[in-house]
């Protein structure tokens, strides 16, 4: 959420964002309805000042039909109150779902662009894999192994779901444990296991809620979301809380399965695994004062960058232009995945700064050592990496000429030895 001060006393600053962003949001109504909640707060303040003098007053009146005046007028006064109170509740209700409606506002650093063609690849890291054959696409490779079993994944669910059999399975399986233990042995996280519904609350806390609700999974009922993301979750951990500074930064790294409808994504990446509505994820997330969250951006970056380095897939990094970046996100850089047989870039983990945005819509803060009021805390999320694409990537780029696959040597001791899937 932005401060509402901010968005009055840097409008204009507010609005050319917004058009960078390639968005809209509902700033001159902003502006009205705070016009008018402050001017009833301003009124009630003044009537209460008034009703407490005049109730001290009231006592030491000897005359009594000069001190039923006063009595009579107080009593006008409480009901001009109410009926403020009342005004006040729509006003502040609409300017509350206003607030909600309005994105992240873009780091400096972040590149103006209109769209996708206008991000910025950073580097590239790792050759592409070359190849004596024609390297065939994950969902050949997967169904002449009988490690992915599409046509059952859908007669029991329907389109864009699939099932993982055998060593498919037990890759995916590898996979995810192996990448828990890399951030928490090595990049100094501490694995957390998240439920995988949560309440209304935490999806407005990390932004998905209100603007994104057509993309989610809801049980109406007892109004739980399945997550779209273990950002969710783990980011809600701390809501409503105030932190000690020495305990910041905290990391936390999670799996848990992701839930979403894909609807943005009607008729794309209709085949494989590519784009599903349940797939598995290790998600990375920081909370750190505000002076170092860019830093800690990179460190984020770097963490997901390892995964790959040490699978020995080539990846690249790309930064965010405007008109790309997620709603909740003030700066993005995506870590992206070659895969030989679909000859593409495969986005593995979108690594964000969200500055104070999430902080202040989940009400997460931390006491500075040396005294003094409490502070809104920075939160950053990143893959770390997320499947089904990992997998992808490792299925196409380390196939073999027989229609094998190679098994990563880091990932062999949790496959049981396992050295090629064949």
């Amino acid at each position: 959420m932005i401060d509402l001060a901010f968005i009055r006393d840097h409008t204009e600053a507010v609005k050319k964002a917004l058009v960078d962003l390639n968005t809209s949001a509902p700033i001159d109504e902003i502006l009205e309805l705070d016009g008018r909640r402050r001017a009833i707060l301003n009124e009630v303040e003044s009537l209460r000042a008034e009703r407490n003098r005049v109730s001290k007053l009231i006592p030491k009146i000897k005359e009594k039909d000069e001190r039923d005046q006063h009595i009579t007028a107080m009593r006008e006064v409480g009901e001009r109150i109410k009926a403020l109170e009342d005004e006040l509740q729509p006003v502040q209700q609409r300017l509350d779902e206003a607030l909600l409606e309005v994105p992240n506002m873009p780091d400096p650093s972040v590149p103006v662009g209109p769209d996708e063609s206008h991000n910025i690849v950073v580097r590239q890291v790792g050759e592409l894999p070359a190849f004596d054959f024609e390297p065939l696409p994950h969902w050949e490779l997967g169904e002449a192994l009988g490690i992915i079993d599409f046509e059952r994944g859908v007669k029991i669910s329907g389109t864009r779901f699939y099932i993982l059999k055998g060593l498919g399975a037990r890759l995916q399986r590898a996979l995810i444990a192996w990448m828990i233990d890399v951030h928490t042995e090595y990049h100094g996280y501490t694995e957390v296991y998240p439920p995988f519904m949560v309440r209304r609350e935490c999806l407005v806390g990390t932004g998905q809620l209100p603007k994104f609700s057509e993309n989610l999974y809801h049980d109406e009922e007892d109004d739980m979301w399945f997550v779209p993301t273990a950002e969710v979750p783990v980011t809600n951990m701390y809501r409503d809380e105030i932190l000690a500074e020495e305990d910041l930064p905290i990391y936390h790294a999670a799996y848990t399965a992701c839930f979403r409808r894909e609807k943005m994504s009607a008729g794309k990446d209709t085949r494989g695994i590519k784009r599903g509505h349940q797939f598995d994820k290790v998600e990375m997330v920081k909370f750190v004062k505000p002076e170092t969250s860019m830093d800690e951006l990179m460190s984020l970056i770097d963490n997901a960058e390892d995964i790959s380095r040490r699978l020995g897939l080539p990846h690249r990094v790309v930064q965010m232009c405007t008109g790309d970046l997620s709603f909740s996100a003030s700066v993005k850089y995506d870590v992206e995945l070659w895969a030989a047989g679909s000859q593409e870039w495969l986005e593995v983990s979108s690594c964000s700064n969200f500055k104070d945005f999430q902080a202040r819509r989940a009400n997460i803060r931390y006491r500075p050592a040396g005294g003094g009021r409490p502070e809104f805390v920075h939160t950053l999320n990143g893959s770390g990496l997320a499947l089904p694409r990992l997998m992808i990537a490792i299925i196409e780029n380390f196939q073999q000429r027989d229609g094998s696959i190679r098994v990563p040597d880091v990932l062999r001791p949790y496959m049981g030895g396992i050295e090629v899937i064949s």
